[in-house]
């Protein structure tokens, strides 16, 4: 039961201290998302999703090209008209063609879905149920609005893993993968102020976004509403989300989470933390609320939030800020790890309450940086709770934001205001997407043609098989619908001595602005000489090119030729099947590419197969995650995610200027059976790490794929990053909590001369040495226990 908080606040005064400054005028107004009508229910204008021909296919669905994967809830009978109840409706859309429901099916991959709704009011009257691989997308135009009735039955208005028998979520949570809500608002305003009702119930994992809504909730003392609810899973990614009444804005537990841009107002808590292992907060605006951030779960003496990340945030007119249950204490050791920077808060009655007094009173002040944690600079730990010293910014990296010296950020592009003609279908071009033919010739048509005339290219859902090399165009624009997959295949992609990319952005030297957003990269079968995306464009850092929804995936899934069938994972053997050997990396950024912005992004090497009824584990090699060696560096990685490649899921060399969080990696399930000295030979061109000569008198699993590697780099700051090791061959008791044996001996490798290195909350799982710095141990798991991971809070390279 949700507890039932007084709205009365009593203000209090601060006085000045250390790495914090008094300011005025510092504040701006909540503002709406630009470009966007709130109010809801009226048809603004057309929008282009809606006009366009909808040609769309599942490449491997059984039946026969007739699955529909575009569907307008209005075409299924719904009204929008605020007095027709629409539920049945919406949710005959939604699970309409066989689709990949809650209960009835773990994952999938052949039912894709983008279920369109119109500018309107759509009554319900009960939970919207959400289906897997789904995208429900509103008219940006004039949002639609999702009005409960009087006599509203469900858990939330979007039900995004609906709980079956004996209280067991539908989907694993931690499996649930490629799915979207954006641009709806929620309506409570039938409902009592007593009714426990939440806007989406979320358990969610990677590649999943939530934006561009607003949750209208009741305002009266008592109220109950709550705006999002998430419980578990391994997320994820919010945006530009406002939140108005309500007894908590959102409520949230998960492994690891990235949002940005949210506002909320008059809520008696914004923020309700109860779990987490690591969490980044960006962009947060909390006004005349009881209380912003409450993350005192379990207490003092056995505290469940993990860490918890927030910049460049302001709290107004709000009782108590910040309310932690961490001191120098408190159990476990570095539980409820917490670093802000450049944070306002501006007639705020307590800033931060801790569990046996308050922290920091009171008043109007920008705190630059405050903490509490682990503290390594470079050594350590120091056990600290208080400011320290921020990171000094690189001013390429900065933007506008809802306080000074913001970093820069982007939402993706929908066009709103693009009319049909702006977009150019690939089918236009002749391209199938059928998983069979060769769209390589269709693919660059469509690109050159877009590009050269200013139009957009529309990729429509399909998969798309190429056998060479595809080129966007500087200056160009592209958008998928419902995931497309482009999927490398064939002799191009064979030879790892002379990888070639899929996807080529740009060529060497090009310079320009090019925005990507939902799309799949992958490859079919053999394809150790596949390198996904390679980024070569140079962009100006005040107004970069990006990259947003955009994925890669190598195997388990139908038509990839990787999966159980082809590619089964094996306990007892150590033979490497060439068959299985499908990517030799997944993102590149060379050396004369910058200026780049990628949000919300996962590169995945399948551990299992999503379209095997029992998720069976496979074995496929992918050689790197994500490799950046731009000169001039100015690249942000805003929620991202690099799983399960075979020597590293992210690597930095000769590189600056560099803005990442929250990260999360995993090392391969099958390692160190064989180890990182397979299938790939180490190649000095690509500044591969030499696990021969570092492993040298290194005991347990050292030879194993690094989560984080940066070589002869500068002006990295990290906010928040999870780099997890949980299996050993895919055994997960070397990672199970307090373990005496561990699953790999280090993770995180800082080499060479890398200066101005800092890092915020990194968060490590089986690992024994958390930081080595040229091969000597900084930081171990032994020093640094918390909830599940361990954690330092703060790390500086000097």
């Amino acid at each position: 039961m949700l507890a039932d908080y007084s709205a009365t606040v009593k203000y209090r005064s601060s006085p000045n201290f250390a790495a914090s400054k008094v300011v005025s005028n510092i504040t701006k107004p909540v503002s709406r998302i630009k470009g966007q009508n709130i109010t809801g229910g009226v048809e603004d204008s057309p929008y282009w999703l809606a006009q366009i021909k909808h040609q769309g296919v599942s490449a491997f669905h059984p039946g026969n090209g007739t699955y529909q994967v575009f569907r307008n809830v209005k075409d299924f009978g719904a009204k929008g008209d605020g007095i027709t109840d629409d539920t049945a409706a919406i949710n005959n859309a939604i699970s309409a063609g066989g689709r990949c429901g809650p209960g009835s099916c773990q994952s999938s991959t052949t039912t894709p879905a983008t279920v369109y709704f119109p500018s309107g009011t759509y009554l319900i009257s009960s939970s919207i149920i959400d289906y897997y691989y789904t995208q429900l997308i509103g008219n940006p135009n004039g949002l639609p609005v999702l009005k409960a009735t009087t006599d509203f039955n469900g858990f939330g208005f979007i039900d995004g893993n609906r709980y079956g028998p004996g209280g067991i979520l539908s989907f694993r949570s931690t499996n649930v993968f490629y799915r979207q809500v954006r641009n709806f608002v929620f309506d409570f305003s039938n409902l009592p102020a007593s009714a426990s009702v939440t806007g989406i119930h979320w358990p969610t994992a990677q590649a999943t976004s939530i934006q561009s809504c607003f949750f209208r909730m009741s305002v009266q003392k008592g109220t109950q509403h709550q705006g999002i609810f998430i419980e578990s899973g391994s997320g994820g990614f919010m945006n530009d989300l406002q939140f108005r009444g309500g007894l908590i804005g959102i409520s949230v537990g998960n492994q690891q989470f990235t949002m940005r841009n949210l506002a909320f107002l008059d809520c008696v808590t914004a923020i309700n933390q109860f779990w987490s292992w690591g969490w980044t907060y960006s962009g947060i605006s909390v006004t005349n609320c009881t209380t912003g951030l409450n993350f005192s779960s379990g207490s003092s003496s056995g505290q469940t939030v993990g860490s918890i990340t927030l910049i460049d945030s302001k709290f107004l007119e709000t009782g108590t800020a910040i309310i932690t249950a961490h001191n120098l204490t408190s159990s476990p050791t570095t539980g409820g790890s917490f670093v802000l920077e450049n944070v306002v808060f501006d007639t705020v009655g307590i800033i931060i309450e801790g569990p046996d007094s308050t922290l920091i009173q009171g008043g109007t002040v920008l705190l630059a940086g405050w903490g509490q944690g682990h503290q390594y600079t470079p050594r350590g730990p120091t056990n600290f709770q208080g400011t320290f010293q921020p990171f000094i910014r690189p001013q390429s990296l900065v933007g506008d934001g809802i306080v000074g010296n913001s970093y820069y950020h982007r939402s993706k592009p929908q066009y709103a205001n693009e009319p049909v003609s702006s977009f150019l279908s690939i089918r236009s071009f002749n391209g199938k997407g059928d998983g069979v033919s060769d769209d390589t010739v269709a693919l660059n048509a469509l690109f050159r043609t877009a590009a050269a005339n200013n139009k957009i290219a529309f990729i429509d859902a399909g998969t798309y098989i190429v056998t060479s090399s595809i080129y966007i165009p500087k200056d160009s624009r592209v958008v998928g619908e419902a995931y497309p997959v482009i999927m490398g295949y064939g002799g191009d992609f064979i030879n790892p001595d002379d990888p070639q990319c899929v996807l080529c952005v740009g060529y060497p030297g090009d310079t320009g602005i090019t925005e990507l957003s939902d799309l799949i990269l992958s490859t079919q079968g053999p394809a150790a000489g596949a390198i996904l995306i390679r980024w070569n464009l140079a962009s100006p850092p005040n107004n970069p090119s990006g990259m947003w929804d955009v994925h890669t995936r190598v195997g388990g899934f139908t038509g990839s030729k990787l999966t159980s069938t082809e590619c089964p994972a094996s306990l007892t053997s150590t033979i490497i099947n060439p068959s299985c050997i499908a990517a030799f990396m997944h993102i590149h950024i060379p050396h004369t590419a910058s200026g780049l912005y990628i949000e919300n992004s996962w590169l995945w090497t399948a551990d299992h197969d999503m379209d095997s009824p029992s998720l069976d584990r496979i074995t496929v090699y992918s050689g790197r995650g994500l490799y950046c060696q731009s000169k001039s560096g100015n690249i942000w990685i805003v929620g991202g995610a690099s799983e399960h490649h075979t020597l590293y899921q992210y690597q930095f060399a000769n590189t600056k200027n560099i803005f990442a969080g929250q990260l999360q990696t995993e090392t391969a399930y099958y390692q160190p059976s064989p180890d990182a000295l397979q299938p790939f030979a180490k190649q000095n061109f690509w500044k591969d790490p030499d696990f021969n000569r570092k492993c040298n008198g290194i005991e347990g699993n050292c030879a194993e794929g690094w989560g984080m590697r940066i070589v002869n780099s500068k002006d990295l700051a990290i906010y928040g990053v999870g780099l997890y090791s949980f299996f050993n061959n895919y055994s997960t008791l070397c990672s199970e909590h307090n373990s005496t044996s561990l699953c790999q001996s280090r993770i995180f490798s800082l080499e060479g001369r890398s200066s101005n290195i800092h890092v915020y909350n990194l968060n490590t799982i089986g690992v024994e040495e958390m930081i080595t710095r040229d091969g000597v141990e900084i930081a171990a798991k032994k020093d640094n226990g918390n909830v599940f991971p361990e954690t330092v809070a703060v790390f500086r390279s000097e």
